[in-house]
């Protein structure tokens, strides 16, 4: 990463060059992070079939559906960097920058005993605690249906980058995969050490935070609601006419709820399924209690505020067809992100790339004959 070099449109990273040479989740993420707020993002690909995410999950004509959100903003250039031309190349974009900043994902960091084993996301979610206490107590532990090991580490990646950029010095970010899922552990380190507990599974609970749970409504659906806050708890019991669980000095702080969170929980469980899911929602808010229902992604789709926010996006993808995305995270204000380039087909600009790095058309035949591009 260094920067500037290329003239970009917009954006606070305008002017910033990221080289992409990193495959499937992690170190793209992280590009896609950057390019979404202007940096110039070149993803180096192998030749032939490119990154693996272009085959990953759904395909439409033949392409990823995932790569059209892992990849919008950023240019593909081919390049065999097995081979020294390639790696050529590579260097030439890098320049020698001085204030270069490497960014290092891998599963376990680049030292201690680990250091060289092969890692996963999935490796990683477990070694860091978050799959044991995934899930329903009575049942093995679970994965979330996403790559959220790969995504976590990649905005640290981001966080890193962005700080050593501050710094101006040339520097490493070292992100292992198992650590980065450490760090939103919580307590749980501290609450071994502190008396040898061992936060366990717990469903649709969260242990020691009162009430905060998924309740069944008499639509067969279910509500999510949170009144774990002192002044929440008083507007919920309110609301569901548990007057007596309200006033009851026992219940006034979460300390005291989560002794009797089964208790609570009961109380309001009884409370929503004679209820369907509308009518609670409304008297929810109302109340000024936080709720809300489990979203689908046809949900998602639908939802106005999801629109308005500018969280669904629309890009004409590489085979002219539109395709719905999401938006941009974090919203700012003065300088905000943008998609501005759907993601690139295999190779796209690898020419453009090169010319801008001074190959001659003659070259750019060559390394093509040879294979290198």
């Amino acid at each position: 990463m260094s920067g500037p070099l290329a003239e970009t449109s917009g954006g606070p990273l305008a002017g910033l060059r990221v080289l992409e040479l990193g495959s499937l989740i992690a170190g793209p993420f992280c590009g896609k992070t950057l390019a979404d707020f202007g940096a110039e993002v070149v993803k180096i690909e192998p030749p032939g079939e490119g990154d693996p995410l272009r085959k990953w999950r759904r395909m439409r004509n033949g392409v990823s559906l995932w790569w059209h959100v892992q990849s919008r903003n950023k240019r593909s250039v081919t390049c065999d960097l097995r081979r020294p031309e390639g790696q050529e190349i590579v260097r030439r974009l890098a320049r020698e920058n001085p204030k270069l900043v490497l960014v290092r994902i891998s599963g376990y960091g680049q030292s201690g005993p680990y250091r060289s084993r092969p890692g996963f996301a999935a490796i990683a979610e477990g070694m860091a605690g978050f799959r044991h206490v995934t899930g329903f107590p009575d049942r093995p532990p679970v994965r979330p249906n996403l790559s959220i090991g790969d995504t976590i580490a990649s905005l640290h990646g981001v966080i890193g980058a962005l700080m050593a950029l501050h710094a101006g010095k040339g520097q490493v970010v070292d992100v292992a995969l198992y650590e980065a899922m450490f760090n939103c552990m919580e307590s749980l380190l501290p609450e071994y050490d502190a008396g040898g507990f061992v936060r366990e599974r717990s469903g649709s609970t969260l242990p020691g935070i009162a009430p905060s749970n998924l309740y069944p409504c008499r639509d067969g659906a279910y509500v999510l609601i949170a009144g774990n806050a002192d002044s929440l708890y008083r507007r919920l019991m309110s609301a569901i006419g548990r007057e007596d669980l309200r006033d009851d000095p026992a219940l006034a702080r979460n300390d005291g709820r989560a002794a009797q969170m089964e208790h609570i929980d009961a109380a309001i469980a009884s409370w929503t399924q004679e209820r369907d899911l509308v009518e609670i929602l409304d008297l929810m808010e109302k109340a000024e209690v936080p709720a809300g229902r489990i979203y689908s992604a046809a949900d998602i789709a639908a939802d106005p505020h999801f629109a308005a926010r500018g969280m669904i996006q629309e890009v004409i993808a590489g085979d002219g067809e539109p395709l719905k995305v999401p938006g941009i995270v974090p919203k700012l204000s003065a300088t905000p992100g943008a998609i501005r380039s759907p993601a690139p087909k295999l190779g796209e600009h690898t020419d453009q790339v090169l010319k801008e790095l001074g190959y001659s058309s003659k070259a750019i035949q060559e390394l093509r004959q040879s294979k290198i591009i």
